[in-house]
C-alpha cells in the first residue's frame, strides 16, 4: 500500500463490527498501529477502534464487552475471537502526572481524536463503512519516508506523556525508522526528561522488553544513552561506557557497553531470557578490571567479572519488576557464561558441566556464547569454520553423547534413594544428605557403579569414615 491508496480492504471482523454499530446510527474507524502495519504490508496483530459512540453504549450494542478503561472512554469488545479495544472518540487536557489526562473530553469528528495522539504515523484511522483512508497530519508520507514525527509541538506532546519518548526510541529499532530531527532534539530538553522520569518502572519495563525484541536492540539503546533516560532507568551501564577491553591478544574491538549493545544484537531476537542475558553477560566487568604490564603489552583482566555480573543483572531485573523466573534464568545464564571446554575434557568431566549449568538451560547458554562471540566484532560466527566455532559444536555433541548413555545427572536417579541408606543403618539427616552427594559425584566419575550393591557399599564406607 503506498501513499495514493484510497481506502484499505476491512477484515471481517471489523465489518462485523461496523454493522453493529452503523445499525445503532454510530460511525466506527479502525486506528492505531493496526492501520500503520496495514499501510507498510504488514500484517496487524490486533485491531482498535474509535468511534462516536459512548462507552455505556458500546456495553448495549455487544454481547461480550469488558470495561477495561471506562473511566476514559475504552472498553473492549470481544467478537469473532477478537479482543478489540474500543475508543470513544477523545481529547484531552492537563497531564499533571506526566502519564494520565487531568481530564477527557469526549470530540466530535475523529480528525479530532486523532490529534491527540504521539507520532504522525499512528494518527491514521480507517473508516469502516468504506476503508477510507483519514490522515490529517500526513502519516502515511512518514511511513514512506521511514520517519517518526510527533502529531504538532514535539514538546507539547512529550509534556502529555512521559513514555513518549521511550516509545519514539523503540519505535524507531522495532520499525527501522528515523526520528524527525526536531522530535529528537526535544528528548533532550530537561524538561522533557523531567516528564520522562515520572513514568512507572513497570511501563518503562514494557518498552524496554519491545527494544529487545527488535532486530537490533542496540539503535534504541545506544540512544537511550544519548538522551539520558538511561542513566535515569538503568544506571549500572554508565561505568561501562570507556571501559575498554581491547589489548595485544585481539579478543575484543569494543569497550564493554558497545559490547554489550552488540551481544544483545546478537542474541535471538524471539527469546528476552538470552537477550537480557546477553544485554548483562558482562555489566560487573569495571568493578573488577586489572591491567597487567607484560612485555608483550598491556592485558586487560577481569577476574571473576560473571560473579559480579549476576548479582547487578539481579539487583536490575528485580527493580524493573521482570518475573522471578525471568530474573533466575537470566542470572543463571549469567553465571555461567564464563565456561572454557576443551577437547581434553574428561566425560566425567562434561557430565558435571551438565550437572551444575542444568540441561534446560544448555541451548540458551550456547545461544548467549554465540551472541557474546557475536559482540566481540559484530561478526556472526560461522560455527563449522572458526576454531571457536568447531570447539562448540564439539562440546555439544560430547552433551549429546553423555546424555544419550541415561547416565545419573541428579539425586534422583541413582540406584538408592534415603529410604535404601536408612535400611542399611545411615540415619537421616545432614550426613545423608552429604552421603548422597558424594554418591552422585562417584557416578559422574562412574556411571558403571550406578548399582544399588555399589553404591550402599560405597555409602556404608564413607559412613563408617564419619564414625571413626
Amino acid at each position: 500500500m503506498n501513499s495514493t491508496t484510497k481506502a484499505v480492504k476491512i477484515p471481517a471482523v471489523l465489518k462485523k463490527m461496523h454493522d453493529i454499530f452503523a445499525s445503532a446510527g454510530f460511525q466506527s474507524y479502525l486506528v492505531g498501529g493496526a492501520v500503520r502495519d496495514m499501510i507498510m504490508g504488514k500484517e496487524p496483530h490486533d485491531y482498535d477502534v474509535a468511534t462516536d459512540a459512548g462507552p455505556q453504549d458500546v456495553m448495549k450494542l455487544f454481547n461480550r464487552v469488558i470495561p477495561t478503561g471506562i473511566e476514559h472512554g475504552t472498553v473492549t469488545v470481544l467478537l469473532m475471537g477478537y479482543s478489540i479495544e474500543t475508543t470513544t472518540f477523545r481529547t484531552e487536557s492537563g497531564y499533571s502526572d506526566g502519564r494520565h489526562p487531568d481530564s477527557v473530553r469526549y470530540a466530535a469528528t475523529i480528525e479530532e481524536d486523532l490529534s491527540r495522539r504521539d507520532f504522525t504515523m499512528n494518527a491514521i484511522a480507517v473508516n469502516l463503512s468504506d476503508g477510507v483512508i483519514v490522515d490529517p497530519f500526513h502519516g502515511r508520507g512518514d511511513i514512506e519516508a521511514r520517519l517518526i514525527r510527533t502529531v504538532g509541538n514535539a514538546h507539547e506532546r512529550f509534556s502529555e506523556d512521559g513514555l513518549r519518548p521511550v516509545r519514539a526510541l523503540r519505535f524507531a529499532a522495532q520499525l527501522n525508522f528515523s526520528i524527525e530531527k526536531d522530535t529528537y532534539s526535544d528528548i533532550f530538553e530537561q524538561k522533557t526528561l523531567a516528564v520522562v522520569r515520572k513514568i512507572s518502572i513497570e511501563r518503562f519495563r514494557d518498552e524496554f522488553t519491545k527494544m529487545l525484541a527488535s532486530d537490533s536492540p542496540s539503535v534504541a539503546l545506544k540512544m537511550m544513552e544519548e538522551t539520558g533516560i538511561m542513566n535515569m532507568f538503568l544506571p549500572e551501564f554508565s561505568p561501562c561506557r570507556g571501559c575498554e577491553q581491547k589489548d595485544v591478544r585481539g579478543f575484543h574491538e569494543f569497550d564493554v557497553l558497545d559490547h554489550l549493545f552488540y551481544a544483545c544484537d546478537g542474541a535471538p531476537k524471539d527469546n528476552l531470557v538470552v537477550r537480557l542475558a546477553a544485554l548483562f553477560h558482562d555489566i560487573g566487568k569495571p568493578a573488577v578490571k586489572r591491567t597487567e604490564h607484560t612485555e608483550a603489552g598491556d592485558v586487560n583482566t577481569f577476574y571473576n567479572h560473571e560473579q559480579k555480573s549476576a548479582a547487578v543483572t539481579e539487583t536490575v531485573l528485580t527493580r524493573l519488576r521482570y518475573p522471578t523466573k525471568i530474573v533466575n534464568d537470566v542470572v543463571h545464564l549469567v553465571k555461567e557464561h564464563m565456561f572454557h571446554y576443551e577437547s581434553s575434557w574428561s566425560d566425567a568431566a562434561v557430565r558435571r558441566f551438565i550437572v551444575r549449568v542444568g540441561t534446560g538451560y544448555m541451548d540458551d547458554l550456547f545461544d548467549l556464547r554465540l551472541a557474546d562471540m557475536y559482540g566481540m566484532h559484530r561478526l556472526a560466527v560461522r560455527v563449522h569454520d572458526s576454531e571457536a566455532g568447531k570447539n562448540l559444536v564439539e562440546l555439544r555433541n560430547r552433551i549429546a553423547k553423555v546424555t544419550a548413555e541415561k547416565s545419573a545427572m541428579s539425586l534422583r536417579e541413582l540406584a538408592v534413594n534415603g529410604k535404601d541408606l536408612m535400611e542399611a543403618g545411615i540415619p537421616a539427616g545432614k550426613d545423608m544428605g552429604r552421603i548422597l552427594n558424594e554418591l552422585l559425584s562417584t557416578v559422574l566419575d562412574d556411571p558403571a557403579q550406578n548399582t544399588k550393591e555399589a553404591l550402599l557399599t560405597i555409602a556404608k564406607n564413607i559412613y563408617a569414615r564419619k564414625e571413626l
